[in-house]
């Protein structure tokens, strides 16, 4: 690695706590990659050695981001060569993490983001699907909870989902799909928010693992079940779930409306998505 490359990765925060609850799912890949970066390592280095080692993402590769032409889109790129760009920085090595997990939502996505740019171009707005798109790349995750769960998110009403059925909880799961998110959690925050899609499942279905959870919901894309253009999101406080910071067994940490705010007069129903009976399909 270049002096000054080495330079710019240690600018960053690379001091990620590999024990949090929401890096969990990644812990095993992610720790092997963080490991090849701190030896010296380019990021797509280290993420392509991962992928070799565990026969991931087979017939795609992490490359450095100069290999991206000059006025070629990021996401035609990707769709053309199957070559990812990657950067040194906490951004795009969560990115790859993603990538690695979740391959099949992934390229669904990326399929979607080409068509869409072959069909209106790159323009100064991504457009409604893009857009929506990239709410879910950056930001977005997959909840499978409980009804009386997702029905308290769905209406923000706070201190059910987190006071009054607090112990449902150990029925769901919150799947991070968004690499801006996780990147924003190297630095946890109370007002960090991620934006998920949120399914009702009934007990046993939160243990669904990561494989299971990528096939269904790139599916469920794929199929217009979840019609990604409709935004099906819903805003989390995503430190609120329990277990996930100590601070919220007070339950004051539940007051501050600045972050959980109160529901808005007339407020978009999200789409649903189909229910655990129909996940096994």
């Amino acid at each position: 690695m270049m002096a000054e490359q080495q330079s710019a990765l240690w600018a960053a925060d690379w001091n990620i706590d590999w024990q949090a609850p929401w890096l969990a799912p990644l812990r095993v890949l992610g720790r092997s990659a963080h490991a090849h970066v701190l030896r010296g390592a380019t990021v797509a280095q280290a993420l392509q050695q991962v992928a070799c080692e565990h026969e991931l993402l087979p017939g795609w590769q992490f490359v450095d981001q100069q290999q991206l032409p000059a006025g070629l889109a990021y996401e035609a790129f990707i769709h053309a060569r199957c070559c990812i760009p990657t950067r040194d920085n906490l951004h795009d090595f969560f990115n790859g993490l993603i990538w690695l997990h979740w391959p099949l939502l992934k390229q669904q996505l990326n399929r979607l983001q080409a068509a869409e740019i072959t069909r209106q171009g790159v323009g100064a707005q991504r457009g409604r699907l893009r857009d929506a798109i990239t709410v879910l790349d950056e930001n977005g995750g997959l909840l499978l909870a409980p009804e009386a769960l997702c029905d308290a998110l769905r209406q923000r009403r706070w201190q059910d989902l987190f006071v009054t059925h607090r112990a449902l909880w150990a029925q769901a799961r919150l799947l991070p799909i968004g690499h801006a998110l996780l990147e924003k959690l190297v630095q946890p925050r109370k007002p960090i928010t991620a934006h998920v899609i949120c399914v009702p499942v009934q007990e046993g279905w939160q243990a669904m693992v990561a494989a299971e959870a990528d096939a269904w919901l790139s599916a469920q894309i794929a199929s217009g079940t979840c019609n990604l253009a409709d935004k099906p999101y819903l805003p989390i406080p995503i430190l609120g779930i329990p277990g996930w910071c100590h601070e919220n067994q007070n339950f004051s940490f539940y007051d501050d409306s600045l972050v959980f705010r109160a529901p808005r007069t007339t407020q978009a129903t999200q789409q649903r998505v189909r229910p655990e009976r129909e996940l096994a399909g």
